[in-house]
């Protein structure tokens, strides 16, 4: 490759916008993942039963409904990262979203009695009910967010 031909590689508008566009991704990723992971904290913390200590213990029901708050959770996180212009933005509305969206959580494993206990005992049916309760959730809190 000639060196003009490299300069001319270098400075054309594809290769600036990734270079000018890179770093602002990883920066919007690593704030995503970062609230996802507090949410998915705050949640173990939040709930009754301990999913991390049933899962390791090889509770298949309890690794169920844990993947499905992940995923609940990485839903509206993702939609706010689609919507937003700015880190700020994405912090914002990523903890607006995260608020709502354990608070949701929380009122569905209220609703849903029972549940808990019979996740403790590996009964995946249950697990699959509130996986499916809370991505509802999730789905619809991710429409909200786009109005």
């Amino acid at each position: 490759m000639a060196p003009s031909s490299l300069s001319d590689t270098l400075s054309s508008p594809e290769v600036q916008a990734f270079a000018s566009g890179f770093p602002v991704l990883v920066l919007h990723l690593t704030v995503t993942f970062g609230l996802l992971g507090v949410g998915a904290v705050v949640y173990a913390l939040l709930t009754p039963w301990k999913e991390i200590t049933l899962i390791r213990q090889g509770n298949s029901a309890a690794s169920v409904a844990f993947g499905g708050v992940v995923l609940g959770l990485a839903i509206p996180l993702a939609v706010s990262m689609s919507v937003s212009t700015s880190s700020r933005d994405i912090l914002l509305w990523g903890v607006a979203t995260l608020v709502l969206q354990l608070l949701a959580f929380r009122i569905v494993d209220l609703v849903l009695t029972g549940l808990p206990q019979r996740i403790q005992e590996g009964e995946i049916s249950a697990a699959v009910l509130l996986v499916s309760a809370k991505l509802a959730t999730a789905l619809i809190l991710a429409a909200a967010l786009t109005g």
